[in-house]
């Protein structure tokens, strides 16, 4: 009886851990631009830079110039972080003003 509790327990946890990845809805590309947009232009130290965003199937690119690398450095990290991303080219120059 004890073995089968827990193997119902067992199959049980396995479902719900199993279950968000069944429902996941797969993340638009606009979504990503859209919120990989805004998350440059709300942080402090990527703000002002000439970003261009571009995604096709969940890859962002990023393109145009920052004045310094810990700018470029950032803003992948930003894209990395963002929901649906599945990886980052970055194609920034540092442009000195």
């Amino acid at each position: 009886m004890k073995k089968f509790q827990r193997s119902l327990s067992s199959l049980a946890l396995f479902f719900l851990l199993l279950l968000p990845a069944i429902g996941a809805k797969p993340v638009s590309d606009d979504f990503i631009n859209d919120t990989v947009r805004q998350h440059l232009a709300a942080d402090a130290i990527v703000k002002g830079g000439d970003i261009d965003v571009q995604v096709k199937d969940g890859v962002v690119t990023l393109k145009g110039a920052v004045h310094e690398q810990k700018q470029k450095d950032k803003a992948e990290r930003i894209a990395k972080k963002v929901g649906g991303v599945k990886s980052v080219v970055n194609d920034l120059k540092i442009a000195k003003p």
